[in-house]
């Protein structure tokens, strides 16, 4: 029985880093990749194992499907389950186009958790699932609110998950990143500079950083990973502060209304 990994959102961003930082000491019989991209898939290879392109729009509930059936054919053992395909639009709610706040939920939520249930019956002990959500998780955000809440579900998910599948020999981590130097912006803000919403960043973090502390805090198995001074404290500030004041200053340094 081949021993496989699945990697979603593996062309691009903090996906593509994930894989190209993958520790060497795994080693799978494939790696499969899935993403909208069939071009880019094709263009990935790995130490690790031999890679399967999978180019399927996981917004689109037909694409489980596909998955399903691929695993019902081929029964593989896996090893490595990584969920990276999410996107954020950031403005006034009233502002997104509705299709574009569904689609957040729906590949930030429902598709992530469609993959790793159906992932789950082929997990043994010594199986790892790696969930990207967001240091947005941890709080409410004005004008990125259901980015932000969509987020604090793979979160909250993730932390009930790693309980659940602790006694199975499973780890679960959550990747909590601050902003990082991807194309995650050209989507997210499309208002223009003027109509931004995010004007202060405060800190940047290279996405491949990202990943390698992400597969170091795996292999520690730690509930969830943050890389980053800035991001810690930040973190650290959404424990202790009460909403108003979070929400608050998250406008005003902004200039948000």
């Amino acid at each position: 029985m081949k021993k496989i990994a699945i990697m979603t959102g593996a062309s691009s961003g903090i996906g593509y880093q994930l894989f190209s930082t993958m520790p060497q000491e795994f080693s799978f019989d494939e790696i499969w990749v899935i993403a909208r991209s069939k071009n880019k898939l094709e263009e990935l290879s790995s130490p690790c194992g031999k890679v399967v392109p999978i180019p399927l729009d996981l917004s689109d509930n037909r694409s489980i499907d596909v998955l399903i059936a691929k695993l019902n054919e081929e029964k593989p053992i896996i090893d490595l389950l990584v969920n990276c395909s999410g996107y954020g639009k950031f403005g006034k709610t009233e502002d997104i186009p509705l299709d574009e706040t569904l689609g957040m939920i729906d590949l930030n939520c429902r598709a992530l958790t469609a993959i790793t249930h159906v992932a789950l019956p082929y997990m043994q002990k010594g199986g790892k699932i790696i969930e990207i959500a967001s240091v947005a998780g941890f709080q409410a955000i004005p004008y990125i609110n259901v980015y932000s809440a969509t987020k604090a579900y793979v979160l909250s998910f993730s932390r009930a998950l790693r309980s659940e599948v602790k006694k199975q020999g499973i780890k679960v981590i959550a990747v909590c990143p601050f902003w990082t130097k991807t194309k995650f912006f050209d989507r997210a803000e499309s208002g223009g500079e003027k109509n931004a919403v995010v004007k202060k960043y405060f800190a940047v973090y290279d996405p491949e950083k990202v990943a390698k502390r992400a597969w170091r805090d795996l292999k520690k198995g730690k509930a969830v990973s943050s890389y980053g001074a800035f991001n810690k404290f930040l973190v650290f500030c959404t424990k202790i502060l009460p909403d108003g004041i979070k929400t608050g200053v998250w406008k005003k340094t902004q200039g948000l209304k």
